[in-house]
């Protein structure tokens, strides 16, 4: 394929993606499968590995992530980021109506839409296309999250034609489906992880998470729906929002019943009375009503206060209470041992649901509210998925209660359970043998991020212990076709994946084999740190705590861990089966690889035309080099983009620190 056809196929492609990610994202009506999808995707990322210089700054595939962000630039906001003051009353409600009457002589009309509980978020576009993503911060100041805001489908990189500027902002909300956050949970509690609390935290928790591959893999959302320009192109917030939807924004409309015009107090009241019941059917949460003046010149002729502006305010529900029974406390085990304590209450209807479960967190919990069976108690789903205690009505706790005494032993194997000091969860030590450990840690080796064995899941794994087939994840390397045909449900084609997805297996890299062994607190940006400086399994399970503390950003917990892993004879077994397996234990030196950045810690800062700041970050690393966040007198070199921040540019400079731009970073690596 010559330059020019590649150039064509790749718009081509991209302006294809963009438009089934519109009809998927903002339209919800999928033209094509997401299989069908991948194949297109998977096309376009080969012709720009192909043809690095003609991927567009909007392409489809920046929606994967895997920028590194050490620490988020601080950007001063061109518009200020205010909150909104908020009520409980519908007095108070309407004195703001009237407040607004008054001060306005013309009629007044009002947009009423709902307060979505996430993270708010401004986001510029220049000529149509994406540019930045700052977080409100202060409300002067933010944080650039740019590469993590990218990820999030429902968000465009390219707008649609249409009569926008040229530089303008939107503002929204980013939020976690409810559904997703449910999900990610269960698998946590599942791995023996305190569950997320809710979702308003978990999507600002990712937003500011470090690795953008990884917010990608989180179920974010989003509405946008407030825009700021010097030059307006609408004369009412209403008007805008429908022109924000026309250049290809998921906006609240009418259709949805997301958004609503009002002319008095009843009409708003009339909306606020329908989503207080109405909001638990939706797939993400709200906790309120958000009411607006309509008019942009009478908004201006209200202005704002030093926080606030004058001619908005939200409408918040209350939290949702019940008292129920506390029938009992069971205990669940997770992959690494970890005990979660559960709350089995009497049925009880909250939030539109049926509670008959809540989470106690752990033991101090317990003790802080002084829980005890037959209780009264109060359970809570204020803005949190996953009920909560939250605590006892004294008046009604029977004279003859006693105090609730935590778990001594395992609920699945009976082993006297412990607590290391200053950790809040009791721990069961019997991983060897505990069947949920078990079936934990065969579940976390098999995962997408760990060895991503292709035909098996839990349900697989279940039966594969239950049979006895395996009872440790070495096992399933003698794993063979003919032992897995006489399982339930088990064809002969999904033996045949099974195996060779085992067997395919023994290709992943040695980094995430480390990870996928389980040792507590080796994540897989530690698993990856410390199979490059060990170089191979044989020299970490050799390594010091001393030794351990030296690599990069290990400290004493994980240290320990490690050491305690590889001092246990039944793990050091495992490991010896595995590589009798011929899975990889040594890192494996990429083409190209060179000792010309050794010792060097390097900064990428800005946006760049050439790479994607994932391959930049992959080529220092190829070379020797380390990536850091921010810029110190350790740094020993910037890679600079277009739109480096000012602060980092300066501090560079006081400091010393050479500056390249990426043609100077091309230039220096091919000619080492």
């Amino acid at each position: 394929m010559t330059h020019e056809q590649a150039k064509a196929q790749i718009k081509n492609l991209s302006a294809q993606l963009a438009q089934h990610n519109y009809c998927y994202y903002i339209e919800d009506k999928p033209k094509i499968s997401d299989f069908e999808f991948d194949q297109l995707l998977r096309e376009l990322q080969d012709l720009e590995n192909q043809f690095p210089d003609l991927k567009l700054a909007s392409s489809p595939t920046q929606r994967v992530g895997g920028d590194i962000t050490k620490s988020f630039e601080t950007v001063t906001h061109k518009y200020p980021m205010l909150s909104l003051a908020n009520t409980y009353s519908k007095e108070e409600l309407e004195d703001f109506i009237n407040r607004i009457k008054k001060t306005v002589s013309d009629p007044v009309t009002f947009v009423c839409e709902l307060k979505y509980d996430g993270a708010a978020i401004g986001i510029s576009y220049k000529n149509g296309q994406f540019w930045r993503a700052v977080t409100r911060g202060d409300g002067s100041k933010g944080d650039d999250i740019t590469a993590n805001v990218k990820t999030i489908g429902s968000i465009p990189l390219q707008l649609k034609e249409g009569d926008w500027p040229e530089d303008f902002e939107i503002r929204g909300e980013i939020f976690m489906l409810t559904e997703g956050f449910e999900k990610m949970n269960a698998q946590r509690i599942t791995e023996g992880l305190e569950p997320f609390a809710n979702p308003r935290n978990s999507a600002s928790g990712s937003l500011k998470m470090q690795d953008s591959a990884e917010v990608a893999k989180r179920p974010l959302d989003s509405f946008l729906y407030y825009v700021l320009m010097d030059d307006p192109t609408a004369s009412t917030h209403f008007d805008s929002i429908e022109k924000a939807g026309s250049w290809g924004f998921k906006v609240p409309t009418l259709a949805n019943k997301y958004l609503a015009k009002a002319d008095d107090i009843d009409d708003i009241f009339d909306f606020i009375n329908y989503w207080e019941t109405a909001r638990h059917e939706l797939p993400f949460e709200i906790d309120g009503i958000v009411i607006k003046v309509n008019d942009f010149a009478q908004q201006q002729r209200l202005g704002f206060t030093a926080k606030s502006p004058r001619w908005a305010i939200s409408y918040k529900y209350k939290a949702e209470r019940v008292a129920t029974q506390l029938q009992s406390v069971s205990y669940q085990v997770g992959r690494t041992g970890a005990i979660t304590p559960v709350a089995n209450l009497a049925a009880v209807q909250l939030a539109g649901t049926t509670v008959k479960r809540a989470s106690l967190h752990n033991a101090d919990q317990i003790e802080k509210l002084d829980l005890r069976e037959g209780d009264t108690v109060y359970v809570e789903k204020g803005g949190e998925i996953i009920p909560k205690v939250v605590g006892v009505d004294m008046a009604l706790r029977a004279s003859d209660s006693t105090v609730l005494q935590y778990a001594k032993e395992c609920p699945e194997c009976q082993t006297t359970l412990i607590r290391r000091e200053g950790e809040a969860q009791h721990y069961c030590p019997n991983d060897d043998a505990c069947p949920p450990q078990i079936k934990g840690r065969i579940q976390h080796f098999i995962s997408r991020k760990a060895m991503e064995i292709d035909g098996l899941g839990a349900e697989t794994v279940d039966q594969l212990v239950r049979e006895g087939l395996i009872s440790n994840y070495a096992d399933l390397y003698d794993l063979e076709k003919e032992a897995l045909l006489p399982l339930e449900r088990m064809a002969e084609k999904s033996a045949q994946n099974i195996v060779e997805g085992v067997a395919a297996s023994k290709a992943i890299p040695f980094e995430r084999v480390l990870f996928a062994l389980g040792i507590r607190y080796v994540g897989e940006t530690v698993a990856k740190k410390l199979a490059r400086h060990f170089g191979n399994l044989d020299q970490l399970m050799e390594a010091s705590l001393e030794d351990l503390i030296n690599v990069d950003e290990i400290g004493e917990r994980i240290a320990h861990s490690v050491l305690e892993f590889f001092a246990n004879p039944t793990k050091v077994a495992l490991i010896a089966r595995l590589k009798e397996q011929g899975l990889q234990a040594e890192v494996v030196k990429q083409e190209g690889a060179s000792n010309l950045m050794d010792g060097m810690s390097i900064v990428i800062s800005g946006n760049f035309e050439r790479y994607t700041r994932k391959e930049l970050k992959e080529l220092i690393e190829k070379h020797g080099g380390k990536n850091t966040g921010s810029v110190s007198g350790k740094t020993s070199l910037i890679v600079a983009g277009e739109g480096m921040g000012p602060s980092k540019r300066k501090k560079a400079e006081d400091l010393g620190v050479r500056i390249i731009d990426e043609n100077e970073f091309a230039k220096m690596i091919d000619n080492e």
